[in-house]
């Protein structure tokens, strides 16, 4: 690596922020595995299945950008669906392995475009393809066979094995969502089509690629935006939006504690009677991508007022959050948050901020660990899952944890001694 990079950096990295100034993650390139399921099926340089649909759009090269065309050799339906379905892996809970060796077995046919022409995309039914209720049938021809290995993100699902693409053809008919396909034509601000479409129930994962490929916005303005930034706007504008929405509502009665875990990724989430405010404590133990050097766990800690102003904008928090500001959003209620996020050696390969996402939407759809009004019990609940003695510490001293602690004894004082007057 030729210099040393504190794991706490990396930490706070993970691999897609650059911010030891390197220009590809070190860590992530020794993340490259051989893809030798995709070698062996195919036989040539031309590709036949269906894209699940899964499209990347990436950064290098602006205005020309790389856009990735995934499809499995020889799989359609259901089979070719299954390789890239965030929320059915998280509902039946595959293992890393499982996840790692379904990306494998794609193809990515790349291609570059120009950003500032997202019409080109939809002319030849790329963009549409991106987000169809079901798998498109495609054909792809290859430059030359690809190279057997699999890139990893920090935002993104692994990319499978990538070759250049000399042909890239559809050969059945995209079916996006009824209130997208009528939203593409519509000329209104991007941020405001995403949050009508989410409201009409259409998903993130087709919101991403509906604003990654230029589908939504003003017409004259659209373009094509890198899949990793459109990730982060998605969760970010609607987030910020259901949050905003709540600023007149009461808060949550009592205290609410919940935990749910995924992949190696402990969550706990402490929900407060209290206006919104919210804090994320992420425990990095050793041996996880991003601490392979640490002699100890790596604390990361974000923290976000009722501005909405975050000391830090990262990735799997507004990921996180979004799955917060839904659960109150359908309650109706305002609430202080704090997430105590753990990650274990269990974690062991980097798949994106998916699963984030869709853990803490399961944690927050369960029954609560602890609910009371209590602070101090509501803590202790919380301490009673946390995996290690430095994520009990950290929640202990958790800034937000003290404000509440303090509002509450300063609450019960002014009751009192309204009681005695």
């Amino acid at each position: 690596m030729g210099r040393r990079i504190p794991p706490s950096l990396c930490a706070r990295c993970k691999g897609y922020k650059k911010l030891c100034g390197l220009p590809t993650c070190p860590i992530l390139e020794r993340f490259r595995t051989h893809a030798t399921i995709v070698s062996r099926r195919l036989a040539g340089n031309e590709v036949e299945g269906a894209t699940p649909p899964s499209i990347v759009v990436g950064e290098s090269g602006y205005p020309r950008v790389p856009l990735l065309y995934h499809v499995p050799p020889g799989e359609r339906g259901e089979a070719a669906r299954y390789h890239d379905a965030p929320i059915e892996w998280a509902r039946r809970r595959e293992t890393l392995r499982t996840i790692i060796s379904l990306r494998s077995s794609m193809v990515a046919a790349a291609e570059r475009f120009d950003a500032r022409k997202p019409e080109v995309l939809y002319e030849k039914e790329i963009s549409v393809a991106a987000v169809s209720t079901k798998p498109v049938d495609s054909e792809v021809m290859l430059e030359k066979k690809p190279i057997p290995s699999l890139r990893f993100d920090g935002l993104l699902a692994p990319l499978p094995p990538s070759a250049p693409a000399r042909m890239l053809r559809i050969s059945s008919n995209p079916t996006p969502p009824k209130p997208l396909d009528s939203m593409m034509w519509d000329d209104v601000a991007a941020s405001d089509a995403v949050m009508e479409l989410y409201r009409r129930g259409v998903d993130v994962y087709t919101l991403i690629p509906a604003l990654s490929l230029g589908l939504l916005g003003r017409r004259r303005q659209r373009r094509l935006v890198p899949t990793r930034w459109a990730i982060t706007a998605v969760d970010s504008t609607i987030g910020n939006r259901l949050i905003a929405a709540l600023r007149t509502e009461d808060s949550i009665d009592e205290y609410e504690v919940y935990h749910a875990s995924y992949l190696g990724n402990y969550f706990t989430v402490i929900l407060a009677p209290h206006h919104y405010a919210a804090e994320m404590i992420e425990v990095w133990h050793p041996l996880t991508p991003w601490t392979r050097r640490a002699a100890k766990p790596v604390v990361y800690r974000i923290s976000e007022s009722l501005s909405l102003r975050q000391s830090i904008m990262d990735g799997g928090y507004i990921a996180a959050r979004l799955a917060v500001a839904e659960h109150l959003y359908r309650r109706r209620r305002q609430a202080a948050v704090i997430i105590l996020r753990e990650i274990t050696r269990d974690y062991y390969a980097p798949i994106g901020n998916w699963h984030i996402r869709e853990t803490v939407r399961r944690a927050l759809s369960g029954r609560p660990l602890y609910r009371g009004s209590d602070i101090g019990e509501a803590l202790e609940a919380a301490l009673s899952v946390a995996k290690s003695q430095v994520a009990r510490e950290e929640l202990k001293h958790s800034r937000l944890a003290r404000r509440l602690a303090s509002t509450r004894r300063l609450d019960e004082f002014l009751q009192h001694s309204a009681g005695r007057g």
